[in-house]
């Protein structure tokens, strides 16, 4: 069981929105790491799009960067895990061999500072292969091509991880948002499963997010 705990589209380039979509942490504790891994994301680095603060962005990369050193010290060579963090909201995929290494797996992240919440969705199973790998890679960057293509959709609030054909869906999102993001993911060809991770904010915040110097109603100019 996963352990849940409580938590306009842009005129810009299809090349340039890719390149800022989610990075993820990966640790392939089973020799050497391929190029292309499952639980994918597509790119690093902070974006002036994200309706986190720099602040919070920074402790996100920071606890995958962490996390992904912490579990390759815990679980050596022996599991597959991917780390992606948002809000301080940690989601681990993948597979490890038995339920105490699925725990030891959560217990080493919740060890790390600035961790909010952790959503383990890790399978007692063997390693994927590269072939299911690189097929959850073709997932996330038909997903997230999808909402970039979306008249309706700001693509750059949602982060898109797919592990064995399940999508996880994460962001700080409005209900209109998040079902219209959900819609876009169970209707791309490859697509098993849509679990929604989001983070649910009123319209009034969405604005206020994407608009930081306007004046609300009511509110006294100065």
């Amino acid at each position: 069981m996963s352990t849940h705990r409580p938590f306009s589209r842009f005129a810009i380039p299809r090349a340039f929105c890719l390149g800022l979509a989610w990075s993820t942490a990966f640790v392939t504790l089973s020799g050497c790491a391929p190029l292309i891994v499952g639980g994918v994301v597509v790119a690093t680095g902070l974006s002036v799009l994200d309706r986190r603060t720099t602040g919070t962005q920074l402790d996100d990369e920071n606890i995958e960067t962490r996390g992904m050193l912490r579990l390759k010290e815990r679980l050596g060579d022996r599991a597959h895990v991917s780390i992606v963090s948002y809000n301080r909201q940690v989601l681990l995929t993948g597979e490890v061999l038995s339920e105490q290494d699925r725990q030891l797996a959560e217990q080493a992240i919740a060890g790390l500072d600035n961790v909010r919440s952790i959503i383990n969705e890790l399978a007692v199973l063997g390693h994927s292969t590269l072939t299911q790998q690189s097929s959850d890679v073709g997932v996330t960057m038909r997903v997230k091509t999808s909402m970039i293509d979306s008249r309706d959709l700001n693509a750059h609030v949602v982060k898109v991880v797919t592990e064995r054909g399940v999508v996880y869906l994460m962001g700080r999102v409005t209900e209109r948002e998040a079902d219209r993001a959900t819609d876009i993911a169970r209707r791309t060809s490859g697509v098993q499963k849509v679990v929604r991770l989001f983070e649910l904010i009123s319209e009034e915040e969405r604005l206020a997010l994407e608009n930081p110097g306007r004046k609300r109603p009511g509110q006294p100019a100065y």
